[in-house]
This record gives structure tokens, sequence and C-alpha cells, in this order.
């Protein structure tokens, strides 16, 4: 479908060399909320007061590195006989969920060793707000007016697309022609995903299960939305790196699911017979101080 509309500035502040784009706020925006809800569930449930942000101060920064290498080992072709500078540059584009999300989960693990936590529990705790920060991250992708799906026909908008905020549209209106906004779809996926998340605590279900869930749904909707992507990375010829992904990470987390619901009875608010231990211990060593 073919129109013209003026797309909005993806610059949200100058100030002398210096430019802030809508993209980094509302990722910084998703972030911080995320943070935020994750810290105030932490607490609920009676964690170390700053053991959230201690990891979050690690992870963010290993999964946007991790984020930066699973994009570029996919677009090496992008990357070979230009400057060695441009595998570093961020700035210009190509950061990859997988790629952080296996970053994160990564530095989750090894930190929970050195701090002596549950590595589930703190999956767990923050699964409800890795999603909600990929549905508000994906609006960065409208501004940029990228992570777009292919173009509307004419009966595909009078279906459906018709009905969406005029600015929407008009945002995915690019050099003439009105594209999916695949954005959109997955963010509001997301929204859902967040939501059951958020059910599923209700419940108490075995620890571990409300991020494997993440994962399992959150891949579920990315494989068919990558389908309608346009600017998808490839493992060879059309098969889509993200779908396949997708699948491994939906079989695997299947199988863990399946595992330690033999293997554990210890529930998302329960607390661990080890932390129980450690908990004691530390109360010995005060009294015995007090003494």
């Amino acid at each position: 479908m073919i129109l013209t509309a003026p797309a909005l500035d993806r610059v949200f502040l100058e100030l002398g060399p210096f430019t802030i784009y809508w993209y980094g706020i509302i990722i910084a925006f998703g972030a911080i909320l995320g943070v935020y809800l994750a810290t105030k569930e932490a607490n609920r449930l009676g964690l170390q007061k700053d053991l959230l942000i201690d990891f979050i101060v690690f992870a963010v920064p290993i999964a946007i590195i991790f984020a930066r290498i699973y994009y570029v080992t996919f677009e090496w072709e992008r990357y070979v006989g230009g400057p060695w500078w441009s595998v570093f540059a961020i700035w210009e584009g190509g950061i990859a969920i997988h790629g952080a999300i296996i970053g994160g989960v990564l530095t989750a693990i090894v930190f929970s060793k050195v701090r002596n936590v549950s590595f589930w529990q703190l999956a767990d705790i923050l699964a409800p707000s890795l999603i909600l920060g990929q549905a508000i991250g994906r609006w960065g992708n409208f501004m940029n007016q990228e992570a777009h799906g292919g173009p509307i026909s004419q009966s595909t908008y009078e279906s459906f697309h018709q009905y969406l905020p005029d600015f929407i549209m008009n945002q995915m209106t690019i050099d003439g022609v009105m594209y999916h906004p695949t954005f959109l779809y997955e963010s509001f996926w997301n929204i859902v995903v967040f939501t059951l998340l958020i059910l599923m605590r209700r419940y108490n279900p075995l620890r571990g299960e409300i991020f494997l869930s993440y994962a399992i749904l959150y891949s579920i909707g990315r494989f068919f939305i990558e389908g309608l992507r346009t600017d998808s990375l490839y493992v060879f010829g059309e098969l889509r790196t993200a779908q396949v992904i997708s699948i491994i990470i939906i079989t695997v987390s299947i199988i863990l699911i399946l595992y330690r619901r033999r293997a554990t009875t210890i529930r998302y608010n329960d607390v661990p017979i080890t932390e129980k231990k450690n908990t004691h211990n530390k109360k010995k060593k005060r009294k015995k101080k007090k003494k």
C-alpha cells in the first residue's frame, strides 16, 4: 500500500554536539521500570536488600556485549573488509535480544553461585521485568522505523490496520510504502506474557517455572512474528536465526520443566533449606557477638 506520511522525529534532545535519541530514552525507561518491579518483588521475598542492583550492575553491560557479539557473528559478511572499529559501533545499530538473554543468563548463573543464592529464584523474579522491558523497548524500534514487516496490501489495511491509531501507521509508512508494524505485534504479545507471568506468581509454581514459562511464551511469539520481519538474521539460506533459536529455547525449557518437576519440590515463595541454614548461622553469629 503506497501513501505519504511524515515520520516522527527520532531525536529526543540535542545538547551541542550530543544527540539523545528516543530509542535510548525508551530503552532506559523500560530498564528502569523493570528494575523497580524486580527489586520490589525481591524485597517481598526477603532477599538481600541490594542483591538485584548488584546483579544488574554486572548483567547490563555483559548483556549488551553478548547482544553485539551475537549480531556481528550472524552478520559477519557486513563487517569483513571494513574498518576494524565497525565491529564495536553499536551506535550505528545492530544488537540482538537473544544475545542479550544469553549474556544475562550466563551472568545470573555465575552471580548466583558467587552470592550463594538460588539461580532459579533470581531468574523467576527477573522474568516479568525482562518481558516488560522488551515490550517497552520495541517502541524504540517504532521511533527508528525498524524491525517492521513487509508491505501491507490494501485489503489487509482495510480489514485490520485502518483501526490502529494514525500515528502508528504513519510511522510505518517509509518512502511512501506502508509496512506491517511487527514491533507492535511483539510488544502486544510481550504484554500478554507479562500478565500471565504475574498471574503465575499467585499460584506459587515450582521454582524456575516462571522463568522457563517466559522463555517458552516469548519464543512462541517471536517465532511467528519473526516470519513477518524484513530485517531478520539468517543461519543460511532462508532459515531465520531467531526462529531456530526460538525452537531450541522452547524445547530445552520444556525438558527442564519436566525434569525439575521430578527433581525438586521447592516453590516460588519458598526459602531453600540451604538458604535457611545460612540465615540461621548468621543469627547465631550475631548472638555470639552480642555476648
